[in-house]
């Protein structure tokens, strides 16, 4: 599956997701809000490194829609009818892996921040002891890409492979 982060202005982008299995998806904007990492690039970044399968990404890859729609309508109409009908059941498995992929996000962006100068110190919620050793390999993975996204130009865009 490729996943192609597109640069807006300020601090918006827009995600497409281009994969084998399941609709055709319809690209999206994202909530935006951070000049070097974008939300949705963290959470593929998180995922990727700490091998987390059925979170945003592994989710997407075997055919769920997440938070996309697809882009064919008839196909949108069924899979509205199914989101109703089934109403998020998901598997432990998935929840887990969805709040281990929120948790890990919500520490290693700060963590990265302070390593980079972006912020002076961790916020109340990120205790230094509470730090998997994870964190480490994931913020070497932001610093891969901070850089790369910061001065791409409106317009400009990243493909990852999941």
């Amino acid at each position: 599956m490729r996943v192609v982060f597109t640069k807006g202005p300020g601090t918006s982008y827009d995600i497409a997701v281009y994969r084998e299995t399941g609709a055709a998806l319809a690209p999206r904007n994202g909530p935006g809000g951070h000049p070097y990492l974008p939300h949705d690039l963290v959470h593929f970044l998180v995922e990727a490194e700490a091998g987390i399968e059925l979170g945003v990404y592994g989710r997407l890859a075997a055919g769920d829609n997440g938070l996309f729609w697809p882009a064919d309508p008839a196909e949108r109409a069924k899979a509205a009818r199914r989101r109703k009908s089934k109403r998020a059941q998901s598997s432990p498995q998935a929840k887990a892996d969805m709040a281990r992929s929120e948790k890990l996000a919500g520490i290693a962006l700060p963590v990265w921040e302070v390593q980079r100068g972006h912020a002076q110190e961790l916020p109340a919620y990120v205790a230094r002891e509470e730090i998997p050793p994870v964190i480490g390999r994931i913020v070497s993975r932001f610093d891969e890409y901070a850089d790369r996204w910061h001065t791409l130009p409106v317009g400009g865009s990243l493909t990852l492979t999941w």
